[in-house]
């Protein structure tokens, strides 16, 4: 069997510590990868040695190993299913800053874990089954549209053009919930199937309404006199009605009240948030001479 002299591969001595193995593989991997180097089969060679060569010296028992016996006699004990055994490429390519290629996961292709053979020898099949990545468009909706649905159209870039597409907008996308439109995404490469672009709901701020989730917070005011003796106040709805709410004598300021089923319809479901009121009792900052005289004849009754 041929000689393989992992520390060569890397361009490293001997004495070369974790971090100067972990240097030399990055700058090569970052030369070689097969996102990097499209196309090139020496180049994807070449990404294959250095990795057989990382996933030995990164190993401090494999490379105890190595050192010891010599590559001859350590090509006999492991086989490349041994070398690349739970050598997960995903989280170190990531970490190096490479993304996508022959081992990331949804977004630049499949996920692989070699958890017993090679991790090359299925490329061929990756480059047609690889997966382009996904896309998000956030897009601003009013309380208004997200409350009765809407129709927009949106545009987005992907690959090297620009598209433009229309976009039915269900009830209840609050901010957060997403629509998936598939394979609209970035192509695949190696022409894989492109990915896919999840449209993201952001409402917008509205003058009269706080949000949380499904639920609507609206704030009215009222008089003194109103909150003590009661009264009908008119409360508009995010549908465009207005709806009767009555204060009952004695109301106390900062008192909310609930109008069921008047918030933000649930997304795909049959359910509907609620609309809170907040009374604010309004105290007038002075007086005429008259109400002066009332309010001391009422204060005058123990009120």
């Amino acid at each position: 069997m041929a000689e393989t002299n992992y520390y060569k591969e890397l361009g490293v001595n001997k004495n070369a510590t974790e971090e100067e193995i972990k240097k030399a593989y990055r700058k090569l991997a970052m030369k070689y990868h097969p996102d990097h180097a499209k196309g090139d089969k020496s180049a994807e060679e070449k990404f294959k040695k250095i990795s057989e060569a990382y996933a030995v010296l990164s190993d401090k028992e494999k490379r105890k190993q190595y050192d010891e016996f010599g590559s001859a006699a350590f090509n006999q004990k492991y086989t490349q299913e041994d070398i690349f055994k739970g050598f997960d490429f995903n989280d170190i390519l990531r970490e190096f800053g490479i993304g996508g290629g022959a081992f990331s996961g949804r977004g630049g292709g499949r996920r692989t874990t070699f958890g017993g053979g090679s991790p090359f020898g299925d490329y061929a099949a990756y480059q047609q089954q690889a997966q382009g990545q996904d896309l998000i468009y956030e897009l601003p909706l009013t309380l208004e549209e997200i409350a009765k649905g809407a129709t927009k159209v949106v545009s987005f870039s992907h690959g090297k053009r620009s598209e433009k597409i229309t976009v039915k907008i269900p009830k209840g996308m609050i901010t957060g919930k997403k629509l998936r439109l598939a394979g609209k995404g970035e192509p695949g490469p190696y022409g894989g199937e492109p990915g896919d672009l999840y449209i993201l709901a952001k409402a917008l701020d509205n003058p009269l309404y706080a949000v949380k989730e499904y639920d609507l917070y609206i704030d009215k005011s009222v008089k003194l006199t109103e909150a003590l003796l009661g009264t009908k106040i008119s409360v508009p709805t995010v549908e465009g009605k207005e709806l009767n709410l009555k204060i009952p004598p004695g109301t106390k300021h900062g008192t909310k009240m609930r109008l069921a089923g008047h918030g933000l319809p649930q997304m795909h479901g049959k359910k509907t948030g609620d609309l809170y009121v907040s009374i604010n009792i309004v105290i007038p900052k002075t007086l005429s001479f008259e109400q002066k005289e009332l309010v001391e004849k009422l204060a005058a009754t123990g009120i």
